[in-house]
């Protein structure tokens, strides 16, 4: 923004009640007019607001898409570089590893051994059970936890991200592909699917990083989420109810209502045994993370717990077999076998293996960039977005072909890794070693694994995502996203989970558009004392300075409000006269926009703006502009607006916009 060299003083009467003690300065129609200003108000140094610096098409949309596609400018570092420096710099770039590897030492490996076989305790048992929520062999979630952490390992960005499969990716793509395709009756096509769907679920998390396109995972508001894992929190927990009473014949519905029918209907088939097992085992896990939450030094106690239930689950199921309990059975030993033929590429369960492969990617990049980040903030460095969603895309395709289901980053999993001290991405290296020892060698062990101890451990996994003080702190702060994350809680309860994403989902946008098409704009008063103008509803010691109405638009001008907008600001017009009208006050001469929070403008708020000014003039009021942006005011001398202001209209201030105008202000 260029200022004129012409400069302007306006002085004042800074004292109260001085009256028509004000100077003006010869040389100014403005001030020659001026006879007193209100009490309080200081002196003001006038600039004129001039046309910035043009610049040409092609630059100006150049530098607009940079800062869309790349706001964290991931080419800088090889400005001014060295050939072999940027091949070194693009390497590292793209594999992380590659940076932090040529500081690795001795000290380090301690440390990340250490997190990552505590992670791998925790990451053995919950692999199982989050498989069978997902209506998948139990193999396939030890396969998961073995793969996906290597690769990641590769690209990831993130020092503390413990990568896995996770519970409520699992819930969806469990309950999407049973609507289709009945795992007991078509366990190779289910599998088929499941494999398929996980590799479009990369597919679609890749090309969002390749095309950085990250924020579109950002239209899932944090209070729709919350709404969302909580009823999906509470459905995964009532679906465990099959297991904790050892039901045989069990609904596949997802809906509160049916899973409660068919927990009552079945009541024949409860199982005093598992009953009682279930709930003790549930019991020991549930307190062993509050003993973790309240001291956060015993972390190990809620991390190896699982594992622990598990093996003495094992043992006590082994010595009462035959007694009611039901088992795991046999898993196959030995690593990930090849899927790459198992993927479906055309046939009629194609549209429904893309669209289970998105909603799952899109869950699973949310909950582990969300999780990233969140660790990163706390350890002071910076995680890349983008290259996050190309490493968890890379890891979840490379994954479906080396029988692996969708695989993010796990925050239970990654809150131990980070509580046993993990340096590096090393800790998911050493937590796949442990995996593989036990695909290899350890698998006969789990033969008389008890299903409801894998029940237990998933609802006690799932029970932190319900978070009351979340939707708490959202009524205090937030009407309208309690009310969006009760909508999505209930959608995901009552109906689907489907319809809850889909609630959820909507209800964000509809925020957007909301806030989009209907903006805030306040009324502004004086605050005595300075040249500041804040809004008379949020400050009760800002006064009006009649014969101004000075308004504040808070959101950008764009063709969806611009209407709204024009309309607003007239019904305002109207107010303020009935309100001068009966407190005998002068009539509003002059309207002053301050448009210091409007961050853009289109074609249709500019045309709308010159149309306001023109009704205005027809009536005597005069339209003046205050504190506009640098690419507002380019838009504006670029279009017809800067015809119709001129630049003795826009000004750099609301209090520059009230002292220049030739007529006296009285607040």
């Amino acid at each position: 923004m260029v200022v004129n060299n012409k400069v302007e003083t306006l002085a004042f009467d800074l004292e109260a009640g001085h009256g028509p003690g004000a100077k003006p300065a010869a040389g100014s129609a403005a001030r020659q007019q001026q006879q007193q200003r209100p009490a309080g108000m200081v002196a003001v140094e006038l600039h004129r607001v001039s046309a910035p610096e043009r610049r040409t098409t092609a630059r100006a949309l150049g530098q607009r898409l940079a800062e869309i596609f790349f706001p964290d400018d991931p080419l800088h570092q090889f400005k001014n570089q060295s050939l072999a420096r940027k091949l070194v710099l693009a390497l590292q770039y793209f594999f992380p590893i590659f940076q932090w590897g040529s500081n690795y030492s001795l000290r380090l490996l301690r440390s990340d051994a250490i997190a990552g076989l505590t992670i791998a305790s925790l990451a053995i048992p919950q692999g199982i059970s989050y498989a069978k929520l997902a209506n998948l062999p139990p193999i396939i979630g030890l396969y998961s936890s073995f793969v996906p952490p290597l690769i990641y390992a590769l690209l990831g960005s993130s020092r503390d991200l413990a990568v896995g499969p996770v519970s409520i990716a699992s819930l969806v793509m469990g309950a999407m592909l049973r609507e289709a395709v009945a795992p007991e009756q078509q366990p190779i096509l289910y599998l088929q699917l499941a494999f398929t769907a996980t590799f479009f679920a990369g597919l679609f998390q890749a090309s969002l990083g390749f095309l950085r396109l990250g924020f579109i995972v950002d239209f899932l508001s944090k209070a729709t989420l919350t709404g969302f894992m909580g009823g999906a929190a509470v459905i995964v927990s009532l679906q465990q109810l099959k297991g904790l009473l050892g039901i045989v014949h069990f609904t596949t519905h997802m809906g509160f209502v049916d899973v409660m029918a068919s927990v009552v209907r079945r009541h024949s088939e409860w199982q005093w045994q598992t009953i009682v097992m279930g709930v003790a085992f549930l019991a020991v896990l549930l307190g062993t993370r509050q003993i973790s939450a309240r001291n956060p030094r015993l972390f190990w106690v809620s991390a190896a717990a699982p594992l622990t239930s598990v093996i003495v689950s094992t043992v006590i199921s082994y010595f009462c077999r035959g007694h009611g309990i039901s088992i795991i059975g046999d898993l196959p030993r030995g690593v990930n076998p090849p899927s790459m033929n198992m993927l479906v590429f055309s046939g009629s369960y194609v549209a429904l293996a893309v669209k289970t492969g998105i909603m799952t990617g899109i869950l699973s990049l949310t909950e582990g960039i969300a999780v990233g980040r969140t660790f990163a903030s706390i350890n002071n460095y910076n995680v890349d977005g983008n290259k996050e969603m190309m490493a968890i895309g890379v890891m979840n395709m490379a994954g479906s072909c080396a029988s692996c289901y969708v695989t993010t980053g796990s925050f239970s999993r990654s809150a131990v890794n980070y509580s046993a001290g993990c340096r590096t991405a090393v800790s998911n290296i050493v937590m796949a070693a442990a995996v593989l020892v036990t695909l290899l060698f350890l698998m006969p062990l789990f033969h008389y694994t008890p299903n409801v101890i894998l029940s237990a451990i998933i609802i006690t996994a799932v029970a932190g995502l319900i978070d009351v003080r979340g939707a708490a702190k959202l009524w205090k702060v937030d009407k309208l996203d309690f009310c969006a994350c009760v909508a999505a809680f209930l959608g995901v309860l009552l109906v689907s989970v489907q319809v809850g994403l889909s609630v959820a989902v909507g209800i964000s946008l509809f925020k957007i558009l909301l806030q989009v098409t209907r903006p805030n704009t306040v009324v502004m008063g004086l605050v005595p004392g300075t040249q500041s103008y804040r809004s008379v509803a949020q400050y009760r010691e800002a006064v009006r300075v009649p014969p101004f109405l000075v308004l504040g638009v808070e959101s950008a001008i764009y063709f969806a409000n611009s209407t709204y907008l024009v309309e607003r600001i007239m019904r305002y017009l109207r107010e303020e006269e009935e309100r001068a009208a009966k407190a005998n006050l002068c009539a509003v001469r002059c309207i002053v926009l301050d448009m210091s929070a409007v961050t853009a403008i289109d074609t249709s708020g500019l045309d709308a703006l010159a149309e306001m000014k023109r009704v205005l003039d027809k009536r005597g009021i005069d339209l003046v502009l205050a504190n506009p942006v640098g690419s507002v005011t380019e838009r504006m001398y670029n279009s017809v607006v800067g015809e119709t202001f001129g630049s003795d209209r826009i000004f750099f201030s609301v209090a520059e916009a009230v002292a220049a105008a030739p007529y006296k202000a009285q607040p």
